[in-house]
């Protein structure tokens, strides 16, 4: 029969500067959360001092909220059919229809902030190497991107085919609060070549609004893609919510059985 071993029988072998559960208290990231942090932070406040270590400006606070309050609620998107639909087929399991919904999350949809947060960090590493104008180095990029066919992250909409009011509202909440910086630049640099380059207005969407602020602001590049996630799963939970008083999960699934035809080998009868 074995035995479950005490903690001295174990060697460390790493180490993690995020928090440790103690007998009589919680340290994270050096600060005791009852004490220090518990009715004292916001959850958004809370949310960066724990992607950071430190204790976030209010900029960045003020835009990292701004941000996901922009992204967390769209409508009846694939991720909140997803998380509906799958409610419907297992009610016990909220957390599964929450997950259903985030793992639709991809570059199409709701990654693309990251993806355009990267491509504006780049050209301003280029322009800072190179010595040339955003503008310059915004068409090249433009120009590979429609030679190559490839998707021009944080640009164009189903919807908003006129322009993302979200993006608006985010860049001038931006320039108002002292926030705009390089990434906003240059997000503006290529925003300014779009038409030329495509011969068509292509007006930026919230995806590339949400990286420019956020990057200026002090926001770390690397976590990019957790202010969609974090953003629309408030508003899954809010969904399921509903889903319980108003159920639609099988109207969704039905919809789309009806919105399909069948043009399969056919079968003898």
């Amino acid at each position: 029969m074995s035995s479950t071993p005490t903690s001295s029988a174990f060697t460390p072998t790493g180490s993690t500067h995020m928090a440790i559960a103690e007998l009589d208290r919680i340290v994270v990231r050096g600060k005791d959360l009852c004490r220090d942090v518990i009715g004292q932070q916001s959850f958004t406040s809370y949310f960066l001092f724990l992607l950071t270590g430190e204790t976030p400006s209010t900029n960045l606070i003020r835009m990292a909220d701004a941000t996901m309050v922009s992204l967390a609620e769209h409508g009846l998107v694939p991720s909140v059919q997803a998380a509906r639909m799958t409610l419907a087929a297992a009610p016990e399991s909220v957390q599964g229809a929450v997950a259903a919904g985030l793992l639709g999350c991809g570059p199409v949809i709701l990654g693309a902030s990251e993806t355009a947060g990267h491509l504006l960090i780049e050209m301003l590493a280029q322009a800072a190497q190179e010595n040339k104008a955003l503008e310059e180095i915004a068409r090249a990029r433009l120009q590979n991107f429609r030679a190559n066919k490839q998707a021009l992250p944080g640009f164009g909409h189903p919807v908003h085919k006129q322009g993302d009011p979200r993006a608006t509202k985010l860049i001038e909440l931006a320039k108002e609060w002292g926030v705009a910086g390089d990434h906003v630049r240059a997000l503006q640099a290529l925003a300014s070549q779009v038409e030329t380059v495509y011969g068509r207005p292509f007006p930026m969407n919230v995806s590339a609004a949400i990286p420019a602020v956020l990057l200026d602001a002090g926001y770390p590049a690397g976590a990019l893609k957790g202010i969609p996630l974090l953003a629309r799963t408030a508003s899954l939970v809010a969904h399921i919510l509903e889903e319980q008083t108003r159920p639609i999960g099988f109207k969704l699934a039905s919809a789309a059985e009806q919105a399909m035809t069948y043009d399969g080998p056919a079968v003898a009868r």
